[in-house]
């Protein structure tokens, strides 16, 4: 996301260095793979699969890579065997971190990130340990265009069930309870076509922020998101550490 937003800190995400390496483009395929396993590989009808879509091009995922993916998942669907898993755990002064795996293998996959956790002095937790900090809502990206009023925009999410709009310098963003997610985007998609969506996911905010302020603690909890990001299982990282921010 671009901008100063109220929401700009909800998910660690490094697209552009996953995309230099090509990880992403790996991520996003299984999540287009189990998009079409659970739904059927037409987007029109597939609310999931046109989210993940987004998702890849705003990764900046080829269009006929995106369809590849899309006709393979379509064409092999008994070969799709990924499972969601989600890991929670603290990491370098209490840092509260969320991490969500697609991976085929889960022995692989715990081992990993706790090995990440565990190399710079953090632990892997039970399930549950600190998901309570967090809210699942909804979180809509609109690139900003000049093509719709922004107070339009606005009055058309929040009557269609959002419960904030944000600006951003070049983004704008909409935020609503889980529950309200797929009809919001639709009916802003809809009314509004010349508007691109950047992304559009349910995703977590955290309750509070946690504050590092030693250097040291610093230096390891960008380690441990570097750690996870290097994880082709890992899918999406969330903390609540503030100083990220700044």
């Amino acid at each position: 996301m671009s901008g100063h937003s109220k929401f700009s800190n909800i998910k660690h995400r490094k697209e552009r260095n996953d995309s230099a390496k090509g990880k992403i483009f790996t991520r996003l395929g299984r999540e287009i793979a189990v998009a079409v396993k659970s739904g059927g590989a037409d987007p029109a009808a597939n609310g999931r699969l046109r989210d993940i879509i987004a998702k890849a091009r705003a990764g900046n995922m080829p269009n006929d890579t995106i369809d590849r993916s899309i006709k393979k998942a379509a064409g092999d669907l008994n070969a799709v065997s990924y499972e969601n898993i989600t890991y929670e755990g603290y990491g370098p002064g209490g840092v509260a971190v969320i991490v969500r795996a697609l991976t085929d293998n889960r022995n692989r996959a715990a081992a990993n990130v706790r090995g990440a956790f565990t190399k710079v002095g953090g632990n892997m937790g039970a399930t549950g340990c600190v998901s309570f900090m967090f809210d699942e809502k909804g979180l809509i990206v609109f690139e900003k265009n000049g093509k719709i009023d922004e107070d339009e925009l606005m009055m058309l999410a929040l009557e269609a069930g959002a419960e904030d709009f944000s600006v951003g310098e070049e983004t704008y963003e909409i935020l609503t309870p889980p529950d309200n997610f797929e009809a919001v985007r639709e009916i802003v998609e809809n009314a509004r076509p010349t508007i691109e969506i950047l992304s559009a996911d349910v995703t977590l905010m955290p309750q509070t922020y946690t504050s590092l302020n030693n250097a040291d603690d610093q230096k390891k909890m960008r380690k441990l998101l570097d750690a996870l990001d290097e994880e082709d299982d890992v899918i999406d990282v969330y903390h609540n550490w503030e100083n990220e921010t700044e």
